[in-house]
């Protein structure tokens, strides 16, 4: 019979509008201002600190919503941002060095919510807010690697031209190499071997003391410090796309500082400790030659150095360098056969040839994995900022039993937290200088929050002159394209809350009120096109079939050359460019649906099969 739907397209689409009314649920949850506290190096945090911590804010007056002890971390929750800001101060006079302390919004969403995964629709950090942190690049570790880099390099040159040196030793605090011969014509034959390699370096012969100086051009030095900032912006990319944050901002700010700014994190205690974190590796072959003893007295060879393992015992180390942490392309950690933890590490070509070639004639010798780490000192620059400190500890020391290649393992680690964490940083790669973190703050809207609830308030009575609109001008038919209308924003609200790298941003709010527009519109066009066939004669349930079947085709042109600019938008656009075009493509696709099929159904449940002589519209 004509309108007649079956019972089953009914049951699909009250199914769907359910379906993404419980994942639009979320949003109705303020969130809670939160403070995340997490141990350092991925350690875990006892129950009796979390007691500590809780204790601690009822005695100062600043009793916490709730403390709670989650995968390894504290999340305290505070009713207000008064109080969020208090217990931050107190967190981190209580816990000291050791531990990590941020501010972050977690949200409210009711346990069986959360139970099926319905979570709050991400906001940007223009309406929601997220954390700054404000980074800064250490440009004289840079100099300083790059030194020491030039000190191996010269070294290999000098022997392959068989050109016979005393000692290549870098001195960082004038920022050159010297280079000790013995005698003029090597001083001479040298300076025009590594003059014409690269001249972009500044030579100076000491005939008195048959050296020669080397050190960096002021063009050479710009270089290194550009390629230091622009490798650590792509490696905190790397690093927040590893942490998993939507929409992230990470961009250049003068000669040294790097911004990054997080919407919507949760665990911001993470992100900030691998934002910060500057760990690589080393690997190097013990010296088991050497008298260990006399090293630990102060009396080391020349060719070794005296470090430290994780469990506290004196290692000594050759000073040649077999491998950086530079060639390492990924790194997963798991357990081996003995169910301990351990860290597979992947080289790349470059790495694994040098790995290869070192491991060759060392089997049967001993390899240390230096983790090296700079974290902040008690001295600080003019500038006020700390004197970042150079920490190295062994975390690894085995036996070769065969050459090795591109992949291998690192175990007796500590812990699978401890595993987890340095896999982790060295996935993300590994910093080609060490930065700090010198600012670090939440923000709020970037329109403030007044201005957020007026542009919120704006759309609340704009969609309100709609719908009375709608119903006043279409009546009965007006009220179908409401509730359809309706119906499109739960679905809009569902299905970005259901995408996980779908953001709402202030635009994408624009958005969303542009589709509101063209969701009425649709229905105006259907509701004309009915008119027009009860104007021509036709019989009422052939208008509304008709109206229905013949403005599709215009419905469609428009919106899918809207939908196609949408696309092209999301692809080339950056930041609020594509929180618009998300919003809006989401919008269309939902506007399409409900004006065509959900009022549709509408229409032929409360008219189709009558006989009617004319209808409320």
């Amino acid at each position: 019979m004509l309108n007649k739907n079956p019972a089953w397209r009914y049951v699909v689409v009250i199914t769907m509008l359910l379906l993404t009314l419980v994942y639009a649920l979320p949003n109705l949850y303020p969130e809670d201002p939160a403070l995340n506290i997490s141990a350092r190096g991925g350690a875990v945090i006892s129950e009796q600190t979390r007691l500590q911590l809780e204790q601690e804010f009822i005695r100062a007056g600043n009793a916490a919503a709730s403390v709670q002890l989650q995968d390894g971390k504290i999340i305290a929750r505070f009713s207000s941002a008064e109080q969020q800001l208090q217990a931050f101060d107190q967190a981190k006079n209580l816990l000291g060095r050791n531990y990590i302390a941020a501010l972050s919004l977690m949200p409210a969403t009711p346990a069986w919510l959360s139970a099926i995964g319905a979570t709050p629709m991400k906001l940007g950090l223009d309406l929601r807010g997220g954390v700054h942190f404000l980074l800064a690049v250490d440009m004289q570790a840079a100099l300083d690697k790059h030194l020491n880099d030039l000190v191996s390099q010269f070294r290999n040159d000098l022997r392959q031209a068989d050109i016979r040196y005393q000692s290549v030793k870098a001195n960082l605090e004038q920022g050159q190499i010297a280079i000790v011969f013995r005698q003029a014509a090597d001083v001479e034959q040298a300076a025009s071997l590594l003059s014409k390699q690269d001249s972009q370096l500044l030579m100076n012969q000491d005939m008195d003391s048959l050296s020669l100086l080397v050190s960096l051009s002021e063009e050479r030095q710009r270089d290194i410090r550009n390629y230091a900032l622009e490798q650590n912006i792509t490696i905190m990319r790397n690093r927040v796309n590893e942490i998993g944050v939507a929409e992230p901002v990470v961009q250049r700010q003068g000669a040294d500082r790097i911004v990054v700014q997080l919407p919507g994190v949760q665990d911001t205690a993470q992100a900030k400790e691998i934002l910060s974190a500057t760990a690589t590796l080393e690997f190097r072959l013990v010296d088991t030659d050497s008298d260990l003893t006399a090293a630990i007295a102060g009396r080391l060879p020349g060719n070794a150095e005296l470090y430290q393992s994780n469990d506290g015992r004196p290692v000594l180390l050759e000073k040649r360098v077999l491998l950086t942490g530079d060639h390492i392309t990924d790194a997963i950690s798991g357990y081996d056969e003995y169910s301990q933890p351990k860290v597979t590490i992947k080289l790349d070509t470059a790495g694994g040839n040098l790995m290869s070639d070192a491991s060759k004639s060392a089997v049967g010798r001993r390899m240390a994995t230096v983790f090296i780490e700079y974290k902040p000192g008690t001295e600080q620059r003019a500038d006020g900022t700390p004197v970042l400190v150079k920490q190295q500890e062994v975390i690894n020391d085995a036996t070769i039993q065969s050459r090795l290649g591109r992949d291998f393992d690192i175990t007796g680690l500590s812990s699978p937290a401890q595993a987890q964490h340095l896999a982790s940083l060295l996935r993300a790669g590994a910093l080609i200088a060490p930065i700090q973190v010198i600012e670090e703050r939440t923000i709020g809207p970037s329109l403030g929050k007044e201005n957020i609830e007026l542009g919120l308030a704006a759309i609340q009575w704009g969609m309100l002159a709609v719908l009375i609109f709608m119903l006043v001008y279409y009546k009965a038919f007006g009220l179908v394209a409401n509730i359809a209308l309706a119906a499109n924003v739960i679905f809009m609200v569902g299905i970005m809350s259901m995408i996980p790298g779908a953001t709402l941003t202030l635009p994408g709010m624009a958005g969303i009120v542009l589709t509101v527009g063209m969701a009425v519109d649709a229905n105006v066009l259907i509701f004309e096109r009915i008119r027009e066939e009860l104007a021509e004669g036709r019989s009422v349930q052939q208008a509304i079939h008709l109206g229905y079947d013949r403005a599709f085709a215009t419905i469609a042109d428009s919106n899918m050359t809207t939908l196609l600019v949408a696309l092209i938008l999301f692809g080339v656009g950056t930041g609020p460019v594509k929180g618009f075009a998300i919003t809006l493509a989401i919008g269309i696709i939902t506007s399409i649906f409900t004006a065509v099929v959900g009022s549709r159904l509408l229409v032929n449940l409360i008219w189709g099969g009558r006989r009617l002589q004319s209808l409320p519209l």
